[in-house]
């Protein structure tokens, strides 16, 4: 039988638990802009201002999009500096419109994760069908000759 503080320990830890994700949830929502809004519509008004990482899954309890999540909010810093957003695309919920963009426009599967980056120029940078590590993510776009003049700008 366990103690009362073990007891306690343990509501304290899936309290913790519940409260971070939470504050996950709400960190990615806010830097998705508005819910309603298509995708062509997002990328177009952020083209020259953000760069985008679209989160594409066939739901939003997917494994792979849950380890994404996990892996950008420790390095929301990172992520805001890079002027990145990111949205988390419900693939099965999407407008027709929406899912032919996706597939014929920027290469998104139907079935599965993958992660798209869109450059601050509307491009594609990079494609991946797995969670991507921050690290992987930021090295892409510390690459593109528009972050480099960003870094030599703000010295």
């Amino acid at each position: 039988m366990l103690s009362s503080t073990a007891v306690a320990m343990r509501m304290y830890v899936l309290l913790s638990m519940l409260i971070a994700s939470f504050i996950l949830a709400s960190a990615l929502q806010a830097q998705q802009g508005p819910a309603g809004q298509s995708v062509p519509a997002l990328l177009k008004a952020s083209k020259w201002q953000k760069r985008v990482l679209l989160l594409c899954a066939p739901a939003l309890d997917d494994a792979n999009l849950r380890r994404q999540q996990q892996l950008l909010e420790p390095v929301r810093a990172g992520l805001d500096s890079r002027d990145l957003v990111v949205r988390e695309v419900n693939l099965s919920q999407l407008s027709t419109a929406d899912k032919q963009y996706l597939t014929q426009r920027l290469g998104v599967a139907a079935g599965g994760f993958m992660a798209v980056l869109i450059g601050k120029d509307g491009g594609v940078k990079r494609r991946e069908t797995r969670p991507l590590p921050p690290a992987k993510l930021f090295s892409t776009i510390d690459a593109m000759p528009m972050r480099q003049q960003e870094m030599r700008g703000k010295q």
